[in-house]
């Protein structure tokens, strides 16, 4: 049985409702001390625990010291994921991962309604996740500020490179601050 010691009490205690017994070896890898901080490029088969792996690797950097998020306002971490069924799935994992971190997600993924997801965005979120073109154009319209992201995540960051991402991510990133951690898998 893994000890979930190390992490924060609320996650340690989805994890064990979720009926974890171990972490995967991708989630262990990420979570070793020695790269706490640091920008990260992983690679792992799906079906892994990527997700979780990197909504634990995030909670270092945006959660409290209690474990929990604060007040939600402008976004503390970003996830970027190259289609509308990946961020959707993305966001349901960290619903019940962060769940009793009082969590605020906002999406914003292409074939939605963008008027329903600029006003999640401006009521607040801590993790906005999205799928690239969307997040750029809420960006460019200034529906969604980066200002005080702490990490962002690329998920699937071949694939979306692949399908011609390249510009919008770029874009993307250079709306957050230099200091915030980069996490590509």
């Amino acid at each position: 049985m893994q000890d979930f010691s190390t992490l924060p009490q609320t996650l340690s205690s989805a994890l064990q409702n979720k009926g974890y017994v171990d972490l995967t070896p991708v989630q262990s890898a990420v979570l070793d001390e020695g790269l706490r901080g640091k920008d990260l490029l992983v690679s792992a088969q799906t079906g892994s625990g990527k997700t979780v792996g990197f909504g634990l690797t995030i909670a270092q950097d945006v959660l409290g010291e209690n474990g929990r998020f604060g007040r939600a306002a402008a976004p503390l971490a970003g996830v970027i994921a190259p289609t509308r069924e990946l961020a959707l799935q993305v966001r349901r994992e960290f619903d019940w991962l962060f769940a009793q971190a009082s969590i605020v997600t906002a999406a914003a993924v292409g074939g939605m309604d963008a008027r329903t997801e600029r006003r999640a965005l401006e009521r607040g979120a801590h993790v906005v996740i999205a799928t690239p073109g969307r997040l750029r154009d809420h960006v460019a319209r200034g529906n969604v500020d980066l200002t005080d992201v702490r990490a962002v995540v690329l998920d699937e960051a071949d694939e979306m490179l692949d399908m011609g991402f390249a510009e919008d991510l770029e874009f993307i990133l250079d709306h957050t601050p230099d200091t915030r951690r980069t996490l590509m898998f």
